[in-house]
């Protein structure tokens, strides 16, 4: 019983930072299930985060497409070459040692955070297309950056929005709000790839994943309706909060790997 009440608050956790930030709770998941659930083996860890991940992307994601923030061709592409990405990385992060695995995931966690303390820019090109005449210029650029990205989401087992948005940024020079919901395509895509590959390995704790999207699910809405009533300086404050809560996690979890 009180295995489930923890996953379920560890999902609301969760669940509640995405709604009230837009961002930055599946990179919570894989610490919460071993820390907090108590989830003895980090692969099972990696593989139930990643399914929990995969479905609240999906469903964000239909917000997001009602609302016409998401570049669909540019998504697309981004996310097909992100999922041959995932693959292959989801086979390395099985053949690596859990502990050592967990230690390489913390420090992402801290070099995440700490790109998380730069302000963002909204600023960017609303009209950007994927046509025929801008083709050269951006197909190489998504596939290229889709691929990495995949590899280091499928790697650690995380939907890597925070890798994915600036990633599609930096290949189409969108808009924020446009990389936000157009990110939500790939984190899908990767989650729902790296959680197959690791449920094909039995790496999949199936129980806990719903008590885990249960609690996301809940945590979600307390966290969107929050954000509506907060200020956009507000949100900005509560996202540097946030980044220094994935540096001092990413780091306690680098020290648990070390003393292990």
């Amino acid at each position: 019983m009180l295995h489930a009440l923890l996953a379920v608050a560890s999902g609301s956790l969760v669940g509640f930072t995405l709604g009230l930030i837009g961002g930055g709770g599946s990179i919570m998941a894989l610490p919460l299930l071993v820390y907090v659930v108590g989830v003895p083996s980090p692969h099972v860890a990696i593989g139930t985060s990643a399914m929990a991940v995969a479905v609240s992307a999906a469903a964000n994601l239909a917000g997001h497409a009602r609302a016409r923030t998401v570049k669909w061709p540019c998504a697309l592409v981004f996310a097909a070459a992100g999922i041959v990405g995932a693959a292959a990385g989801a086979q390395l992060g099985k053949m690596v040692n859990g502990e050592r695995l967990l230690m390489l995931f913390g420090m992402l966690m801290v070099a995440i955070g700490l790109t998380m303390l730069r302000p963002r820019k909204s600023a960017g090109n609303p009209d950007v297309k994927l046509t025929r005449e801008s083709i050269p210029r951006l197909l190489p650029l998504l596939l290229g950056i889709g691929l990495a990205v995949g590899m280091l989401s499928g790697f650690f087992g995380i939907g890597g929005g925070f890798l994915i948005v600036p990633g599609l940024m930096g290949a189409t020079a969108m808009p924020l709000i446009n990389a936000i919901g157009s990110s939500l395509v790939s984190v899908t895509a990767f989650g729902l790839t790296t959680a197959l590959s690791y449920a094909w390995s039995g790496l999949v704790d199936w129980l806990l994943a719903t008590q885990f999207i249960v609690g996301g699910a809940f945590g979600g809405l307390i966290g969107i309706r929050l954000a509506r009533h907060l200020a956009g300086r507000s949100k900005h404050v509560l996202a540097l909060v946030f980044s220094g809560v994935v540096i001092a996690v990413g780091l306690y979890v680098i020290a648990r790997s070390l003393l292990s």
